[in-house]
């Protein structure tokens, strides 16, 4: 269920084991995709999901999407928003107020690769014992190389696919898109996943692409999708019956 679209006497007849909280951000995607791109993925990934979860007797709340996020390696193209993490702290600071009056569980549902929200959850777990809150990243939930032949990780082959499935009308043809080539680090640490530096994409990318789209496909993108959706769906079904007093195993 989306919180946005319930009444008073909607939600006064429902219990909820688990709230989602989307979160996406406002850039621009390359040459052919609209600056919204994350959070019209985001949104429809998680609606989707969160349906099936439903579905299968999962109790999941699905709040108004943040559409703001970290862009601080991008503030010299135009009109990319970007909210600092402080910022962000403080929003889900209060949201988590709200919500931890009625749940115990609120997933942050990540749809932008510049927001990290893990030292915040380490933060404000303090301020809420006995709350579970937590983050998942949905562009990692699958290998991308088993269904795009040419993957980067903004505007690529994988985002193109998606965005030609969802929103076609909001696609610009793909001759003309750049071809996504960028720059890497000459530092060769900082392109593997064990050191890091912020990237400014003005200076890796003459279109804000990283990855190729030109192969991308709706069909492509609706095999994507389905499985995406299958995989976070049972996540979400298996958030909402976990017990915080039986979190942990063997």
């Amino acid at each position: 269920m989306e919180l946005a679209q319930l009444n008073l006497q909607d939600i006064k007849k429902q219990h909820f084991d688990l709230v989602i909280l989307p979160w996406g951000a406002i850039e621009a995607h390359n040459l052919h995709l609209p600056y919204g791109t994350d959070n019209y993925q985001n949104g429809v990934i998680i609606k989707q999901a969160a349906q099936i979860a439903t579905d299968k007797g999962a109790r999941v709340l699905v709040l108004p999407e943040i559409p703001y996020g970290v862009n601080t390696g991008q503030t010299d193209i135009p009109y990319v928003i970007n909210m600092l993490p402080e910022t962000q702290k403080t929003i889900l600071r209060d949201i988590a107020t709200s919500v931890f009056k009625q749940c115990d569980k609120l997933l942050i549902f990540n749809g932008h690769g510049g927001n990290d929200f893990k030292t915040m959850i380490r933060e404000l777990g303090l301020l809420f014992p006995n709350k579970k809150l937590m983050t998942c990243n949905w562009f990692q939930a699958l290998d991308a190389e088993k269904y795009f032949s040419q993957p980067g990780d903004h505007a690529d082959e994988t985002e193109t696919s998606l965005m030609l499935y969802l929103y076609p009308e909001l696609v610009r043809p793909l001759n003309e898109a750049g071809n996504g080539q960028n720059k890497q680090f000459k530092v060769h640490a900082l392109n593997q996943s064990w050191a890091w530096a912020e990237r400014e994409w003005t200076k890796i990318s003459n279109d804000t692409g990283v990855g190729n789209p030109s192969k991308a496909t709706a069909e492509k993108g609706e095999r994507y999708f389905n499985d995406l959706c299958q995989v976070i769906s049972q996540f979400l079904v298996d958030l909402a019956s976990a017990s915080l007093d039986d979190f942990y195993g063997y």
